[in-house]
This record gives C-alpha cells, structure tokens and sequence, in this order.
C-alpha cells in the first residue's frame, strides 16, 4: 500500500475548490494508495495526471517509497506550464519526499 503526500501548492489550490469538487478529489486520493499508476502518464511512467471536470491532477510516483506526492492541481490552459514547472523541479520533488520519509 503507497502512503499520498500532498504539496503545499497543491493544499492550496484544493481548498480553493466546492466541497463536492473536494470530495471527488480526495476519493481518488484513497483510490491512489492501491493503485499509484492510476491516470495517464506524462513523459515519466512516475509523472501522471487525473483529469476531473476539465481540471487537472498532477502527481509523482515514487515506488522506492511506496509513495505519491500529489504535486498540483491546474486547468488545461496552464497544464504545459504547470507540466514543464514540475518537470524542471523533479530532483527537489525527489528531495522532498526523501526527508518527508525520513522523518516519519
């Protein structure tokens, strides 16, 4: 079983969003934690998204930890940015996640 981490950034943006919107996000959270690879792959087989209402998921997938950083939730417009921004950032992710681990 994959423990689901969330980003600050993606905190933020989801309470932003209606309850029910929330409801279904944090469903397929708890989907996640059996099923990691779950949506469509983006240039990684670890970088994948969810698409829900025309927004999108984005989140990593790290198997050395049994975990899935949920990094950001966007819209279609800015997607190829919000997708370039992780891209550029995936060693800070990496870091990220290990002393989340690490201090568990």
């Amino acid at each position: 079983m994959f423990r689901v981490f969330r980003s600050e950034w993606y905190e933020k943006k989801l309470k932003k969003l209606d309850k029910d919107y929330q409801e279904r996000v944090f469903t397929f959270e708890q989907h996640l934690k059996n099923e990691p690879y779950s949506g469509k792959p983006l240039g990684y087989t670890f970088f994948r998204e969810k698409k829900f209402n025309g927004n999108r998921l984005l989140f990593l997938v790290y198997e050395e930890h049994n975990v899935v950083f949920l990094v950001t939730l966007t819209n279609k417009k800015a997607q190829p940015h919000e997708i370039d921004l992780i891209k550029a950032n995936l060693d800070v992710y990496k870091e990220t996640i290990q002393r989340l681990v690490k201090n568990l």
